[in-house]
């Protein structure tokens, strides 16, 4: 290591240090200092790690944690970025947190954002890329679907040597052939069947011909077993298969991935394909089914993916939303809960959030209709949208209160008429609705 990237080294350790004993924080600014120093410090940080980078639209927390928890059943201590801080800086504090293994088997999983990518790995080279999905999300930051799937698929052609596993049930990974060798993960669990997907669905074009594509198999969205009637474009060989889905619940599911039985203890279908996915980089390093099923039991929440509140003598269940499909599986996951519940939706529109609060009307609120929710509270910056969205969906207005702080919000959850409250909430609202809770005593703040 040359004197500047030691210095720079230093200087990073130092300043994540001081900045977490004394401030409880501080995730980019080591990194940030660091790179002042020495703008080539990266190469030296990660250079004797396998590097694994987990991006797509949805899924990218629980697939990196549910990773990371499996390696460490083999590897011992796995480096990753768990405060989400993916743009260089933070992919920078992050390896100045790391300790190495004394078995020489060093492993980083970091959650990257599909728009930082590119910019990722330009001095970063994994040796596996993870690609969960890709759904419209946020329009003014990324734009079109195809346009984010450009965005990764570049990012990964400067690894080219890299493996990418991709989710194969999902069509447009399989619109761009990339330069990297790739396998397919996905669902074989049903008999096949004549099918075509919603009409409101995006992505269920051929990207060969333009025909609108059949499906054999739908799990949701335009996931499946797809193929197109008007040419020879379909699904791929599938390399890693969920054969069967035993169970699933408003917070677990069991399933069989190539002849093994595994469980998550979180719900919802769209987390069967987070637990496919790291199951599948498990069997990519070849780590044995068992240690596979303990990494996929850990219960431990990530932040606004199912957590569990209690505030007051109400068990409130925080769930990140910030897309149309995303939602759609949200509810269809609270369909499936054994008790009535009341529903509370917080609704922001900052950068972090996406601009564009447009996809809400492309959500299937209506499906609310069919549930017992007694009382629904709507809050956030763009509250007045989502108590329209809601009136339109079909809520009674004599169960729907619009309240205009994160404060009020908190009060009103605890006069509702049920136990068990659902929170939906955009990314920026989790992070309003953490704060208070943690000021008012309810949770306590992460290190």
């Amino acid at each position: 290591m040359s004197i500047r990237s030691s210095l720079a080294t230093f200087v990073g350790k130092s300043s994540r240090w001081f900045l977490q004993t004394f401030f409880k924080g501080g995730s980019s600014l080591p990194g940030k200092i660091a790179l002042k120093i020495d703008p080539n410090v990266l190469d030296q940080l990660a250079k004797d790690y396998h590097i694994i980078v987990i991006t797509g639209t949805n899924g990218k927390t629980l697939t990196t944690a549910l990773t990371v928890n499996i390696l460490k059943q083999e590897f011992g201590e796995v480096l990753t970025n768990t405060t989400g801080a993916n743009m260089l800086q933070g992919i920078v504090s992050t390896f100045l947190s790391g300790k190495k293994n004394k078995n020489g088997q060093n492993f980083a999983v970091l959650e990257i954002d599909e728009a930082s990518l590119s910019k990722v790995t330009e001095f970063l080279t994994p040796e596996l890329f993870v690609f969960t999905n890709i759904f419209r999300d946020q329009m003014d930051r990324y734009g079109e679907i195809y346009t984010t799937y450009k965005l990764i698929v570049d990012g990964a052609s400067k690894a080219p040597d890299a493996t990418i596993l991709m989710n194969g049930d999902l069509p447009i990974f399989r619109s761009v052939k990339t330069v990297n060798p790739v396998k397919y993960y996905g669902f074989n669990h049903q008999e096949d069947q004549a099918l075509h997907a919603h009409y409101n669905t995006d992505g269920v074009l051929c990207p060969d011909c333009q025909h609108i594509l059949a499906y054999k198999m739908i799990t949701y969205s335009n996931l499946g077993k797809y193929y197109c009637l008007n040419c020879d474009f379909k699904r791929p060989e599938l390399d890693y298969q969920l054969t069967n889905l035993i169970k699933t619940t408003n917070t677990s599911a069991e399933f069989v991935i190539d002849h093994e039985k595994y469980s998550i203890e979180v719900g919802g279908l769209y987390n069967v394909y987070n637990a496919l996915s790291a199951t599948a980089v498990a069997e990519y390093y070849g780590i044995a089914s068992e240690k596979i099923r303990k990494g996929l039991s850990y219960d431990e929440k990530v932040f606004g993916r199912q957590e569990v509140i209690q505030i007051g003598d109400k068990k409130c269940t925080l769930v990140l939303v910030k897309n149309p499909v995303g939602l759609n599986q949200v509810i269809d996951t609270m369909k499936m809960a054994p008790f009535d519940f009341s529903l509370v939706a917080l609704l922001n529109a900052n950068y972090a959030d996406g601009i564009d609060i447009s996809w809400i009307w492309d959500s299937q609120l209506e499906e609310l209709q069919n549930m017992s929710i007694p009382k629904v509270i709507t809050g956030g910056e763009r509250r007045e949208d989502m108590t329209l969205r809601l009136k339109v969906a079909g809520i009674e207005l004599d169960n729907l209160t619009e309240v205009s702080n994160i404060k009020e919000v908190i009060s009103e959850i605890k006069q509702v008429p049920t136990e068990h409250v659902y929170i939906l909430a955009t990314y920026t609202a989790v992070l309003q609705m953490r704060k208070e809770l943690i000021q008012q005593g309810y949770i306590k703040e992460a290190n």
